[in-house]
């Protein structure tokens, strides 16, 4: 009788692990889930910024040359200035 108890045991327990096992392959799958939703979710974000990031380099690529123009305009205005009120030679 206590063989039959023996392997009585050892039914439950495998029918037990799978139970436990089925369980959590299905919070395994769960939790893949909610892993690729939040990566997909910060891929996103990462995206956005980046984009951000390339709109502000450009406009401070476009500000430098409107920098450099309007230092451009100024000398020239000066030199302007200067041939104008230059005493007569």
């Amino acid at each position: 009788m206590e063989e039959s108890n023996q392997e009585g045991s050892a039914e439950k327990f495998f029918r037990d692990f799978g139970k436990k096992f089925d369980q959590f392959l299905v919070e395994a799958k769960d939790a893949s889930t909610r892993v690729e939703a939040d990566l997909k979710k910060k891929f996103e974000e990462l995206k956005v910024a980046a984009e951000k990031f390339k709109n502000d380099a450009e406009n401070k690529e476009r500000w430098k040359e409107v920098e450099a123009s309007l230092k451009k305009a100024g000398e020239e205005l000066n030199n302007a200035m200067k041939a104008a009120f230059k005493k007569g030679q």
